[in-house]
């Protein structure tokens, strides 16, 4: 019960971070680094995209995993296996060829 609590405590800011990091993907990643370039630097839609896909997953993805980290459902701790794999799918898709986009 206090994991369970503890857990959803500490998710919030960062669910917090991923929702910001989803809607401005720009802002996310340039945060911290603004002050090195002069101009406004332009950033590409392969990187927007691959921002938009890992806060999207991770999002999906950390709930499933820390739920079945804090209960008896056996079942769900296969989730473990597939997040990666639907990580590394996704950032196939990203990096495939951009003129299909």
């Amino acid at each position: 019960m206090v994991e369970g609590f503890i857990s959803i405590v500490f998710m919030i800011p960062l669910y917090g971070c991923l929702l910001w990091s989803y809607y401005e993907p720009e802002e996310s990643v340039l945060m911290g680094q603004r002050w090195m370039y002069k101009e406004e630097p332009e950033i590409s839609e392969q990187s927007i995209r691959y921002t938009k896909f890992s806060s999207l997953a991770i999002m999906i993805g950390m709930p499933i995993i820390i739920f079945s980290l804090l209960t008896e459902f056996y079942i769900l701790r296969f989730s473990m296996v597939i997040l990666p794999v639907v990580l590394f799918v996704g950032w196939l898709k990203i990096t495939a060829d951009e003129e299909e986009y």
